[in-house]
């Protein structure tokens, strides 16, 4: 995995914050659907459970249910992020310490044969539109380096778009294999050694505080 200002001038990476705690599972399993054979009794959770319910009932056009997909982002710093780590009323309050990236790369998305589509902004915004695997090829006029990587994503007014662009998503039917996994980003040092107590290769997993609020 690279650590190089370079890939931003194009879309290389996409990201699934998951709890630190779940890593071993990750690991062992890669990541799952919640009513996999293999998913975990003991998995942290820490999205917000309306939102996973408004995603049960969101159909895609072929049919399929949003929450039938493992969603990943094109950039970091999610608005999704910035609830966990601040609390919303709904979200318990997690410490960026807690919360891993796990990383993929879209070329090897685009060579497997892992089934996905994509989004041009947050799926649940009827605006957003859906766009098949093959679509990834042109991904970088579809989806804006500079939206999903922009540091200030509020809306400032009524007809500003950059929260949903922000959210653009990767979504997977299959669940994705643990050696599919190029790499983890963490926090801190704290979290980086907690990483490696799991077993996971130092040379995997960078320490990228501006990843996170």
């Amino acid at each position: 995995m690279e650590d190089k200002a370079s890939f931003k001038k194009h879309i290389r990476y996409a990201f699934r914050i998951l709890h630190i705690d779940n890593m071993p599972h990750v690991m062992k399993y890669g990541l799952v659907h919640n009513d996999s054979p293999f998913a975990s009794d003991s998995f942290v959770p820490i999205g917000d459970m309306s939102v996973m319910d408004a995603r049960s009932t969101k159909q895609l056009p072929d049919g399929s249910f949003l929450s039938e997909f493992i969603p990943f982002y094109f950039g970091p710093r999610s608005p999704m992020l910035y609830n966990i780590q601040n609390g919303n009323g709904i979200l318990t309050k997690k410490e960026p310490d807690e919360i891993v990236y796990c990383v993929i790369r879209i070329e090897d998305v685009i060579n497997s044969d892992l089934h996905c589509v994509f989004t041009d902004g947050h799926a649940l915004n009827n605006m957003s539109k859906f766009y098949s695997k093959s679509d990834l090829q042109r991904l970088d006029s579809l989806v804006k380096i500079e939206d999903v990587y922009a540091t200030y994503w509020f809306n400032q007014s009524p007809w500003d778009d950059r929260k949903r662009k922000k959210e653009a998503e990767l979504l997977f039917k299959d669940e994705i294999p643990p050696q599919f996994i190029v790499g983890f980003l963490v926090y801190s040092e704290k979290a980086l050694e907690k990483m490696i107590s799991y077993g996971i290769p130092k040379d995997k997993i960078i320490v990228k505080p501006e990843y996170y609020y």
